[in-house]
């Protein structure tokens, strides 16, 4: 099927939207961040005028893969849902307080209540209005490929996105005795600091807006995206147990490289896959493609970090991978990795200067850079080994 007619199936297409701003506002956080592109990296572009792509995998001549997360959502987690649901009881309890407190301009809006209605794990109105917008550009860039074949989780925010386009660590992230300080009778612990983060993450999620986003200094949103760092690295990152994590992602490398390296008629020219966060961080970690040294630690934050949900897997993330030829610029079938709209270097298996400058590398060095991933076949005893353990909670964020 044609991916212009996707926008067949989509509802909302004759709804009206007022105009939704990626970049606005610009908070950061971590995998809960509203759709951004992602900072440019310094590589061409433009790929040289001898080349073409012939396929294309959207984990969203070239062949190309995309793998697409869902859209904005609600809280997918219990843990995260009864942190919202505590911080708003304890507000609507302490009302009188409230109203009776000299408060900041930043929290006045607590005087006039504070109402939260975001439907946990489904997705908000924003969130198919992003997968609607990126179904109708990924049709324009790619007017002419073609597949029969859409693959999704089972979970229904991710199926709904799929038709709009076709151990834990825990940081101190803001000082409760200032928000106590300021609402004297109502109560709030540590748990209700760190709903109040989740509220301006969800708030967003729902409404592009939320109060409670200037309530924390940038610091302490700057923790807060840190944390959420943290929690993904330890849970399909580098640090997640028994490596289970790049074992998990090795699926999804060893099907890019199996696609990429089919060169018979009977071969798609498109894959189009959508998944969660964590599928997308899991196949990354498994390419090496943001690991840190040293590793992240819960005990102080890097200046700079390879390893950033905010740019990397935000709500509505779009992995896509490339598959190109060239008459002379390149020797050989090459690939590129398009992330959240910029190239993403392929620096794990770049050899030639040509690699560097675009961010590029030959399908046989990807291949080869990726022999952890190629040492593994689903269901063999490394894969069984990490199963039990951890194949539960790999799905459960996102």
């Amino acid at each position: 099927m044609y991916i212009p007619n996707l926008l067949n199936w989509l509802p909302l297409a004759s709804l009206t939207f007022t105009s939704y701003k990626y970049e606005d506002p610009p908070k950061k956080l971590g995998n809960l961040t509203p759709y951004r592109v992602a900072p440019a990296s310094p590589v061409e572009v433009e790929l040289p005028g001898d080349c073409s792509v012939d396929r294309v995998m959207l984990r969203g001549h070239l062949t190309q893969l995309q793998m697409h997360r869902h859209g904005s959502r609600g809280a997918a987690t219990a843990e995260e849902q009864g942190l919202l649901d505590s911080l708003v009881k304890k507000l609507e309890d302490g009302h009188k307080a409230i109203q009776g407190a000299h408060l900041p301009e930043n929290l006045r809006f607590l005087q006039q209540g504070y109402d939260f209605r975001v439907e946990a794990k489904s997705l908000t109105i924003i969130g198919r209005q992003q997968l609607f917008n990126h179904g109708g550009e990924f049709g324009l860039k790619y007017p002419n490929f073609t597949t029969d074949t859409l693959l999704s989780s089972s979970t229904e925010r991710v199926i709904d996105s799929m038709c709009m386009s076709s151990g834990a660590i825990y940081i101190c992230l803001l000082s409760l005795d200032r928000l106590n300080n300021l609402l004297p009778g109502v109560g709030l612990n540590d748990n209700d600091t760190h709903g109040a983060f989740y509220a301006c993450a969800y708030d967003l999620a729902a409404g592009n807006e939320s109060p409670w986003c200037n309530v924390f200094y940038p610091h302490e949103l700057a923790a807060f995206e840190y944390e959420m760092d943290l929690i993904m690295d330890a849970s399909v990152g580098y640090q997640a147990p028994d490596n289970s994590g790049r074992v998990f992602g090795s699926i999804f490398v060893n099907k890019l490289i199996e696609r990429f390296s089919n060169a018979s008629e009977e071969s798609q020219s498109l894959y189009l896959e959508f998944g969660h966060d964590s599928t997308i961080l899991a196949a990354m970690a498994a390419m090496e493609l943001n690991r840190d040294y040293p590793p992240l630690s819960p005990h102080w934050a890097p200046m700079s970090r390879k390893f950033r949900t905010s740019y990397q897997t935000p709500f509505a993330t779009n992995m896509i991978w490339e598959r190109f030829t060239c008459k002379k610029s390149f020797k050989g079938p090459q690939i590129r990795l398009v992330l959240n709209e910029a190239i993403y270097p392929l620096l794990s298996c770049a050899e030639t200067m040509q690699d560097r400058k675009y961010g590029t590398c030959s399908l046989e060095a990807f291949t080869s850079a990726n022999r952890f991933s190629t040492s593994i076949s689903f269901g063999d005893d490394t894969w069984e080994g990490v199963r039990g353990a951890h194949s539960k909670g790999l799905y459960l964020q996102g």
